[in-house]
């Protein structure tokens, strides 16, 4: 009977808390990057996923809106100053829209810094990623600099072209960040076929060549970000049909991705991932057809960039798909304090 109670009074008692763990919210967020856990740091990751790619639409925006120049100078805004001010060469919305993309580049960094700290401090620290939080920061202060030039260049589409480009280039690191906090430090285990693996990189590599041609077409067609920005000389019409063939050829691909992973038996994720890019590579060529003959209007302009990040997202994904590394690690956890209070010791 003493073995039961004592078995009765064990599994009534509380579990001990993690003392990383608080209710206070505010707490909590400090804890998710100073104290993190695999979750927490995982999460984000997310947000870095998540800012440099809303950054890409607020940059379409600044564009479309004809704000490219809103703050004509750099790194201040206008003249001495770091806001807006009064100017009669813009307008206030002018200002205020590209004033808040650059705002927004400063919570896109504020991330990646985060990010660093709780790779930096997680429990066992994994070196890798550590490297892959590190470029987020780096990555992000490249970007200002670049942007700093395009201001100074007057929207030249070259320039302009390059600041585009660093966010797909940047989302490398932020993808391989999220994917790798999410799984193990094994060896690599292959779970595809060899053909589906290098079907996969060729996939991701056509989707960045879509990414540049499609540079090219914003810089020649009528969306400069100001009305006196220097354009390319090319027809629009035969940019678009060399942006639109390397778009079909991505497609082609990605189908012959998608009958091969079935055929060969390959993972669940990994066909999920690939009919996850038919339906956005559909979306993105409806929206594309659509805003081509309806003029290129500015929201579509913008939504169609969105998805072509989107697009670069979910071919990335696909490649880490291909293998397998193991489980994410669990969280460490400190010990509990020994009780002061003496256990009755049984007779």
């Amino acid at each position: 009977m003493r073995g039961v109670a004592e078995r009765s009074q064990t599994a009534a008692a509380p579990r001990p808390a993690d003392p990383r763990r608080s209710r206070n919210p505010l707490t909590r967020v400090i804890d998710s990057f100073w104290n993190p856990t695999p979750a927490s740091l995982r999460l984000l990751a997310l947000l870095g996923v998540i800012g440099n790619a809303l950054i890409v639409a607020t940059g379409g925006a600044v564009r479309v809106t004809k704000s490219g120049l809103g703050c004509p100078d750099w790194p201040r805004c206008s003249g001495d100053s770091l806001v807006p001010t009064h100017n009669p060469a813009h307008s206030a919305a002018n200002m205020a829209i590209e004033f808040g993309n650059r705002m927004l580049t400063f919570v896109v960094l504020a991330i990646g810094v985060l990010v660093f700290v709780a790779a930096l401090r997680l429990v066992p620290r994994r070196k890798d990623l550590v490297w892959w939080a590190l470029a987020q920061p780096m990555s992000v202060v490249a970007q200002a600099v670049i942007g700093g030039i395009v201001v100074l260049s007057k929207l030249h589409p070259a320039a302009v072209a390059l600041h585009f480009l660093i966010s797909p280039a940047l989302l490398v690191f932020c993808v391989a960040l999220y994917e790798r906090s999410g799984e193990g430090d094994t060896a690599p285990e292959r779970i595809v076929r060899p053909v589906l693996r290098g079907l996969s990189a060729v996939l991701a590599s056509a989707a960045a060549v879509v990414l540049v041609a499609g540079t090219v077409v914003t810089g020649t067609g009528p969306h400069a970000g100001d009305d006196k920005s220097r354009r390319w000389g090319f027809e629009i019409e035969d940019v678009t049909r060399v942006h639109s063939g390397l778009a079909w050829i991505t497609v082609g691909l990605t189908v012959l991705a998608l009958i091969v992973a079935f055929r060969t038996g390959a993972p669940a994720a990994y066909r999920r991932r690939v009919l996850t890019l038919v339906a956005i590579e559909v979306a993105q060529g409806a929206l594309g057809y659509i805003q081509y003959f309806m003029g290129v209007p500015g929201p579509l302009v913008v939504l169609h960039m969105l998805g072509a990040v989107l697009l670069w997202i979910t071919a990335l994904r696909i490649l880490f798909a291909t293998r397998d590394r193991g489980s994410m690690p669990a969280a460490e956890t400190a010990a509990p304090a020994p009780s002061s209070r003496t256990e009755p010791q049984p007779a």
